[in-house]
């Protein structure tokens, strides 16, 4: 059995690079150092963790350009957003790192006090899609209260989140992260292992797999479990701007992110207006590779991925669905921008998350059923609504972690990163999102 794990560029299908798989049986051993390793980690001050990290953080800051490039060649989005995903994770690790500070501080409470102390080690299990950004929200809050991390990175994206570790490893005490490659085998091993928690983000089945393993030992969990995000359209929204909003959320990263809007609501009077605009503003994106000029929807990551977007095209186009936009004709490993219309529940983009760069709009008379409709989902990580008068209180009803006002999810300054029902378990970001990679302690 080949030891070693390809890389390739989702754009052509090239080699990219490759590593050596972790063996199975070398995964206890692993984690046993990191158990060692932290024993004299948590016994750093707080500031000199972040000293430590601060300065790793330097270094990643003088190699951006080149693990931009690395990023694009790996995952397939443009250079202009993997330079932004490298330099935000550069950026947001030292500010990460001085909010962990502030969140583990004691606190004085009415006869006694509340510690937090560090769990122990921490298995981060990360993304494809944003392989550095949702490794780096996890990895560094784990880090500054005092935990060691054994890192599993998907095995779409080894390479980046190898060269990320390396950059730590020149700075952090030995075995206080280490990293794991390889596939669904070498993480289910993981979170078997002598750990003492598991942060992931990634698809609701694995995550359902991970839980039913730490329960044996009740192992602490924080996941993000991805979304089926609707937007709800009201009468007296501004078109343009609920249009352009759509189609941008809706394509963004080739529309791989798992805040992606994927099913639209929109008022039927103004319906037509605004589904004009939207098949104006989607046919100015471009397909291609991350190195060509003025692109802004890049590959899909792999091809089972790329058939699964098909699937759901062509199963709402065969249950009566109307294209306005693509649908078709899509080259070797793109999905063509899509929009489609007269969306319905018994489609599985209504019930599933799509995961590619098609726009689904349903129309809707009654505020209440478009309310209703948007609820009607095992998922609730985010959720938008454009409009005026009615827009607080719509929002107010909408069952989702996130939800956001005439604007995007998840930007709510130091607000959480949070999902509802079955797209979260825990989270992340925030003083109290720092706070579950301890173990809160009690002094009376």
């Amino acid at each position: 059995m080949e030891n070693i794990l390809k890389s390739y560029n989702p754009s052509n299908g090239e080699i990219v690079g490759e590593l050596e798989i972790t063996p199975i049986d070398k995964i206890d051993e692993i984690v046993e150092n990191a158990r060692i390793a932290q024993k004299s980690w948590k016994e750093l001050s707080v500031d000199k963790r972040i000293q430590y990290i601060e300065k790793a953080s330097q270094k990643v800051n003088t190699e951006i350009e080149s693990l931009a490039i690395l990023l694009s060649k790996e995952m397939g989005k443009d250079y202009r957003r993997s330079y932004g995903e490298v330099n935000g994770s550069a950026q947001g690790a030292p500010y990460y790192a001085r909010q962990v500070k502030e969140a583990i501080q004691t606190r004085k409470v009415s006869g006694g006090k509340i510690q937090y102390k560090p769990l122990g080690v921490v298995a981060v299990i990360s993304p494809w899609n944003y392989p550095l950004a949702m490794a780096t929200n996890l990895i560094i809050p784990a880090l500054v209260a005092g935990n060691t991390v054994v890192f599993k990175p998907s095995e779409e994206t080894p390479l980046i989140a190898k060269a990320y570790v390396d950059i730590l490893n020149q700075y952090l005490p030995e075995n206080v992260i280490q990293i794991v490659i390889g596939d669904s085998n070498q993480g289910k091993k993981l979170v078997d292992s002598n750990i003492h928690m598991v942060a992931f983000t990634g698809s609701q089945k694995a995550g359902k797999d991970i839980m039913k393993r730490a329960s044996n030992s009740l192992k602490r969990l924080v996941m993000e479990l991805g979304g089926n995000d609707p937007m709800i359209v009201l009468e007296d929204a501004h078109i343009d701007s609920a249009a352009r909003f759509a189609v941008a959320s809706s394509f963004e990263n080739a529309g791989q992110m798992c805040t992606s809007t994927e099913r639209i609501y929109v008022h039927e009077s103004i319906a037509e207006r605004f589904e004009e605009r939207v098949v104006q503003f989607a046919s100015h994106y471009t397909l291609g590779p991350w190195n060509q000029q003025n692109v802004n929807i890049g590959p899909i990551i792999n091809e089972k991925q790329r058939s699964k977007i098909i699937n759901h095209i062509e199963d709402a186009v065969s249950k009566g669905a109307k294209v306005l936009l693509g649908g078709k004709d899509h080259p070797e490993h793109y999905i063509s921008p899509t929009v489609l219309t007269n969306i319905h529940s018994n489609m599985l983009m209504e019930k599933e998350e799509t995961f590619g760069p098609v726009v689904s709009i349903s129309k809707y008379d009654d505020l209440e059923e478009a309310i209703q409709k948007a609820n009607d989902s095992e998922y609730g990580l985010g959720a938008v609504v454009y409009g005026a008068k009615e827009a607080q209180n719509v929002a107010e009803k909408l069952e989702a972690g996130m939800v956001a006002i005439n604007g995007s999810v998840g930007a709510g300054g130091d607000a959480p990163w949070v999902g509802a029902k079955q797209s979260g378990f825990g989270y992340h970001g925030s003083i109290e999102g720092h706070r579950q990679f301890t173990q809160v302690k009690v002094i009376s």
